[in-house]
């Protein structure tokens, strides 16, 4: 089945850096898994927001405007039975198209799964993202830290 992306995910890609925007329309394309455009380009009061609630960790957002007038975030949602939902199986399967639709477009993904390893280096099956999750979270642990997961999250690599 192709999906593909509504308004309401347009609109949230309004201000999202151009190659980014290519990616998610590629992955929307390919996926197996219908998801959303819950977040694109944040103001600083929504950022602040978040950071307050727990939501995020820094004021420093990729999905804040960067130098180049751009947002560099996006967060990916499962879309099921019309409704998003946060569940990992679906997410595994929105990153493995995403990683997918980068590599096609030569664009460079840091994925809120697994931030200390670029997108493209991780095994493009939805089993092995949860793999790599899990891997990611005890080499944390290993080094005294918790991991922040944010299995939605997307952003170009700096």
């Amino acid at each position: 089945m192709a999906y593909t992306l509504g308004a309401r995910s347009r609109a949230e890609l309004a201000g999202v850096h151009p190659k980014l925007v290519q990616v998610v329309e590629r992955a929307i394309a390919i996926t197996q898994q219908d998801f959303s455009v819950h977040d694109g380009l944040r103001t600083e009061a929504e950022q602040r927001e978040l950071v307050r609630r727990g939501a995020s960790k820094t004021m420093n957002s990729m999905h804040r405007r960067q130098a180049d007038g751009f947002g560099h975030a996006v967060d990916l949602v499962p879309f099921i039975n019309g409704q998003l939902r946060w569940e990992w199986k679906p997410i595994f399967a929105i990153a493995a198209a995403v990683r997918q639709a980068a590599g096609e477009l030569g664009v460079k993904l840091i994925w809120g799964g697994v931030w200390d390893r670029p997108l493209e280096a991780l095994h493009p099956a939805p089993d092995y993202m949860e793999q790599a999750v899990n891997a990611y979270v005890t080499r944390r642990r290993g080094i005294g830290k918790t991991a922040f997961i944010d299995g939605p999250h997307f952003e170009l690599a700096r």
